[in-house]
């Protein structure tokens, strides 16, 4: 079998030297070059045609941004970006994986040597994998977002009247690579009075709150970072802040956010299973489980519960998925009810929150 053939595109030279030695250790990968900057980097492209680009976020000469955007229209390949544990670096890196970029690895704030020596495994696991992911030009097509309603389209005496039966439902997401922008799909197809929605992204804490308000930027619902003892409320969704797992409670007749500092599950703070498991026990059969695209099995076994204590439960298909492991595992695992294309996911949660969902009245795995 060929080895993947990466080209490193960082300003540091330091970078450059350890990601080379990370990569190029594994008998699986050829670093075939390193470039500096991104004219140095196009012509290296042009001569060695790697298989995978790993690519700092904030480069000399041409910024990465616009290096990746003329990158996707003329010859789109997997990338994998390096970006600093910033604000800044945060808000770059989500508008490189708006882009086509597969995937991100952080670089350490401090001790850049000893740091990026510890992430070794993550780099050579993102960079095998984006390899075998298919890029295309990106060519985004956004849902028309509806407005933001304020509470008077709720409680106006003109009658106006909910969609949903929303104080019974929570609906529970999860997702890991290629998380970011298939959220952001479902969200912006989500109406301004959806059920209160719970969400897990495995994402570090400096990205969290930029990526919360990136949704709901393009999203109806109210979108936001969950904070300890948020009150899940309709047409609101809350994300956990990286570092910290999100789980639901019941406190009184209301369910409320409670944000925990426990290990790592599955390897992952915040972890899928954890939220599914706590809406599962909390929630019960009023609850709505998705899984999304991403690596690994975070979330397979808290699907399950979902399913068998009466939930309905979603996961995207193979093919829209950037790594169908989370939802390929939960297949696995018999939790799922719906396999869906990314495209339908939205649909399918507002048709399962319209009924009267209870014990047993769901239907079979299946494709629709």
């Amino acid at each position: 079998m060929p080895k993947i053939r990466v080209l490193i595109v960082d300003d540091s030279a330091l970078v450059r030297q350890m990601l080379t030695d990370i990569l190029g250790g594994d008998p699986d990968i050829d670093v075939v070059g390193a470039a500096p900057d991104p004219y140095i980097a196009r012509e290296k492209i042009k001569k060695l045609d790697p298989d995978v680009l790993t690519l700092d976020v904030e480069m000399p000469r041409m910024d990465g941004i616009t290096f990746l955007r003329n990158l996707m229209r003329l010859r789109p390949m997997p990338v994998v970006m390096v970006s600093s544990l910033t604000e800044r670096g945060a808000d770059v890196t989500l508008q490189a994986l708006e882009l086509g970029a597969v995937d991100f690895v952080s670089k350490p704030k401090i001790d850049l040597a000893h740091g990026l020596g510890e992430y070794a495994a993550e780099i050579i696991a993102k960079v095998k994998m984006a390899a075998g992911v298919p890029v295309r030009a990106l060519e985004r097509v956004s849902n028309p977002v509806a407005p933001k309603l304020s509470a008077d389209a709720v409680l106006s005496a003109t009658g106006t009247q909910r969609l949903f039966r929303t104080t019974d439902h929570i609906i529970a997401l999860g997702a890991s690579t290629g998380g970011t922008e298939a959220i952001r799909e479902v969200l912006s197809g989500m109406p301004a009075d959806a059920p209160g929605m719970v969400i897990s992204q495995h994402i570090p804490e400096a990205f969290s709150a930029p990526f919360a308000r990136r949704m709901n930027d393009v999203s109806a619902m109210t979108v936001r970072q969950a904070e300890d003892g948020d009150q899940i409320l309709p047409g609101h969704a809350f994300i956990a802040p990286g570092n910290r797992h999100l789980l639901v409670e019941r406190d009184g007749a209301r369910y409320i956010c409670r944000l925990s500092d426990g290990p790592p599950v599955n390897r992952h703070r915040p972890s899928v299973d954890v939220m599914f498991r706590s809406v599962a026990q909390n929630v019960g059969f009023n609850a709505i489980g998705v899984i999304l695209t991403g690596m690994g099995d975070d979330g397979a076994r808290g699907m399950r519960e979902l399913h068998e204590v009466g939930a309905p439960t979603v996961a995207q298909d193979e093919k829209t998925s950037v790594v169908w492991g989370m939802p390929g595992e939960a297949v696995r695992h018999g939790g799922v009810d719906f396999i869906l294309p990314l495209e339908a996911v939205a649909r399918k949660m507002i048709s399962l929150a319209m009924a009267v969902a209870g014990p047993g009245q769901k239907s079979g795995a299946g494709n629709s």
